[in-house]
Order: structure tokens, then sequence, then C-alpha cells
């Protein structure tokens, strides 16, 4: 049996909102690497069948869904100074339970920044206000003058999280496979290096494989990980990170007015936008172009110069195959008129066979594209932790390190990926994402395009966004 090594000690709370299938994931990898007892878990979630499964591990069980009338009255007891507030649910807003953590002197911990129920589906929203742009701005506006209150991390599951650390070990591998020595810190090194490198376009590019023994029902929407979670991103307007090389700008695309200015979004939904990308098992895909935080901050973090003019800035965005069920299901989704099915089911113990291919595509450089990720199997997941897929297992490790670096460093402030120690992180997730590789390919958007129809693309410069965009 394999003796797992206890990265620190913490003498304080874990209050765990939610424990869907993301909680029961971390908990046990929490419990295996934090030297600390389980009854300094305390996990809030309304439904008995999820308590059931944390009391098994030794957690306190408190049976309450959090919401915007409660969530004072509900957290005050169980949340003091120097405890960890970890915000695994849905539709439980980041920004609230951050100003709550700062009053508090609680650290606190997402893996996407959320909002209260309803926020992403009302019309009388416009759709900048809906977008993770602003999302992630609201969350930034919370940073204290001295950047000393205790440490919030927004954003740091898999995607968003995990793969702001895959980007900087792929510009590692690019330079020293290129013949240069470097060890970049700051931001603007990394954002140097990415533009002396040549990087134009970075692809959040993931493909899941997995499948279960009972296929997708009408009516139903099926998903590896958290539904209302991804229906929520899915139907949130498309948004990317928006490239110093762009020549020209989607007819459906708008900009911002104010913040980083370093992302656009377009006025349609995520789930029915597609663009063509690539990984190394499947090769060329059409991925869902779903909005992430990631799309947004690293885009920001690379960016050089004017904000509203960048000297040079990469196009970032996501580009998501699911698993076939989820497909299905996004169609039925959209057919719908984006309502959601009334019945829905979350994969895990049923899942027979498939793989979460999940990293970085970076594009434009001197030897054309290379992806760095992880290749994590069900069968691999499940040898390494319990209540585990090979999807949660990748998001649950990523939260896991930021934990375990919150405990280190308790007063940081508001801070997001790219903030963090990219190979302390890594070190730290490594044993958990199977198969971490690298993989160079002479991919472009315009392989094998125009020979059944006549098509417009820019073939002076494969990597515009037009050529990527599937219309």
């Amino acid at each position: 049996m394999e003796v797992w090594r206890k990265e620190s000690s913490f003498g304080g709370r874990i209050v765990c909102v939610g424990f869907g299938c993301i909680g029961q994931a971390t908990l046990p990898l929490l419990l295996r690497h934090i030297e600390m007892a389980p009854a300094q878990v305390v996990v809030v979630e309304p439904d008995d069948d999820a308590l059931a499964i944390a009391r098994t591990q030794g957690a306190v069980c408190v049976r309450e869904a959090v919401t915007a009338d409660n969530y004072v009255k509900v957290l005050t007891p169980l949340v003091g100074a120097r405890d960890l507030v970890l915000n695994l649910a849905v539709d439980v807003s980041s920004a609230d339970l951050i100003a709550f953590c700062q009053i508090r002197g609680a650290m606190y911990l997402d893996t996407c920044i959320e909002s209260w129920p309803g926020h992403f589906f009302d019309g009388s929203i416009p759709p900048a206000a809906r977008s993770n742009y602003a999302q992630r701005e609201g969350a930034l506006a919370l940073r204290r003058p001295g950047r000393d209150g205790p440490t919030a991390i927004v954003n740091h599951g898999a995607n968003p999280g995990l793969v702001s650390h895959l980007l900087k070990k792929a510009l590692c591998d690019l330079a020293r496979d290129g013949g240069r020595d470097v060890a970049p810190r700051a931001r603007a090194e990394w954002a140097a290096l990415a533009r002396d490198l040549g990087v134009r376009v970075i692809h959040v590019a993931e493909h899941d494989t997995q499948v279960g023994t009972r296929r997708k029902a009408p009516g139903e929407f099926v998903n590896t990980w958290s539904v209302t979670a991804f229906v929520d991103e899915s139907c949130q307007p498309a948004e990317l990170g928006w490239g110093s090389h762009e020549r020209s700008f989607p007819a459906d695309g708008a900009r911002h007015e104010s913040g980083s200015l370093a992302a656009i979004y377009l006025n349609r939904p995520g789930a029915s936008t597609r663009v063509r990308s690539w990984t190394p098992l499947a090769g060329p895909m059409h991925g869902f172009l779903i909005t992430h935080g990631e799309s947004i901050s690293i885009a920001d973090y690379l960016t050089i110069g004017d904000k509203a003019d960048p000297a040079y800035r990469p196009t970032v965005h996501y580009a998501y195959h699911p698993s076939g069920d989820a497909v299905l299901s996004l169609g039925e989704l959209a057919a719908r008129n984006w309502r959601i099915q009334p019945r829905q089911r979350v994969l895990k113990d049923e899942i027979v066979s498939g793989i979460d291919e999940l990293g970085v595509l970076l594009m434009g450089h001197a030897r054309g594209a290379y992806w760095y990720g992880s290749r994590l199997s069900i069968d691999e997941a499940r040898a390494l932790c319990p209540h585990n897929s090979a999807t949660s297992l990748q998001v649950a490790a990523a939260v896991m390190a930021a934990v375990v670096w919150a405990i280190a460093h308790p007063a940081c402030d508001v801070v997001e990926p790219d903030d963090l120690p990219w190979e302390e992180i890594l070190r730290l997730s490594r044993p958990y994402l199977g198969e971490v590789v690298g993989v160079y390919s002479d991919w472009t958007p315009l392989v094998d395009r125009g020979w059944l129809f006549a098509e417009a693309l820019d073939r002076d410069d494969p990597w515009q966004f037009p050529n990527f965009r599937v219309t």
C-alpha cells in the first residue's frame, strides 16, 4: 500500500460548501496530504446521499443549502480566523463568500467564480454582465490595498487552474527545445517569453472519452462532472482572450468597456459555438468554445503594452469535446432553447472505459503546435483515489495542491492561478494526472480544408480566429 506524503499540517477547519462530485473527489486527497483530523472538515450540503459519503470519512456534516439569504447565518458559527472555506457548490456567490471570509479572517478557494442562482439565465442582465469577464473583475475588485488580507484563491480547479501551470511548463519546454536557457519568474518575463517564442494562439484543448453502462435517454442531461455547472457555463456567452495578431473582429463579437480589456465575448452561447482544435490521442476535433476563467486571466497575464492596443497578446480560449453523452445532451439542450432537461445524471461509478485528455495547445511558434497535458484513464483514477472519475481527479488534484499552498501562505489576499508557483502546484498535482506528456504537431486549422466545400479561409495566416471557428 502506498504511503502518501503529508505536505503540511493545519490547525483550523476546512469548511466545504457543497459536496457534489468534486467535493467527494477532493476530501480523500485533503485528508491524505494534510496533517489534520477528519473532524476538522465541515461539510455543508443539503443532499443526504452526499453527506453519507462525507460521514464515512469522518467529516462533520451540516445539512443545509447555502443561499443568498442564509449564508451569513449558516457559516458564521463554522468559520473563524485562519479557517478555510472551500466553495465547491454551484450557484453560491464567490464574491459574497470572499467578502464574508475577509471579515472572518478566513481563507477561501473555489474552482470557478460563481454567482447566486439565476444570474446566468436572467434575460434582463446584458450579456457582458453575465460573462466570466465580469465575474473575474468583481472578484479582483475585492483585493485590499495592501494585498495582505486572508488568501482567497479563485478559479483553481483543473481548468481554470491547473492549465495555467501546464502552460508555464509548456513555455519552458518550447524554450528548452529551441536552445534557450530561461527561468522566468515575474509576469512580464512570462509575457516576453511567450512573445519571443512566437506563441500566437493558446487552446485549452480537452477531449473526454469516458462512457457509462447506461447511455443518455431523451429528456436527460448526462455529464462526467456537475451538470448544473456545465449548463450554466454553456449558456453564458462564448468568451476568448483576444490576440494582438487578429486581423478581423467577429461579426457577433463585442468588447468590454472597462477592466483588463484582455477578452471579448460573442453574442451567442458557448454551447452553440464550435472551434477546430487538436489533442494528441483524439487528433483533430470540433470543440465547444465554452467560457472559462483561464481564457481571460492567461490572456491578461501575457499582455505586453497598452491593454486597449497591446504590442503582444495571444488569443486564448477553451476548446472542449466532452463525453459522447454530454455532446448529445448539449444538442438536446439547444433544441429545448437552453432550458435544462428534467433529469440530470453525473457519470461516476457506472463509467466503464475512457480517458480525459486535458492540456494546453500552443500554436504559431517555430515548430507549429505543441500540446502539453494530462492523459488520465478511468481505471487509473479509481486506483489512485476513491470517489473519482478521470475528470474529477484532475480537478481534485489541483484543489488539493492549492489548499496546501494556501495553508503555507495564509495572507496573500485575492490571487489567481497565474499568481501561484507553477512548479510547486505541478509537483503536488502530478501523482494524480496519469500520463503527463508534451507532443509536437504540424496540425493547423487549415489542414485538409477546402477539398469538400469552398471556404473563405485566411491561408496567409493559419492562426487567425476565423480559421478556427466552425461556421
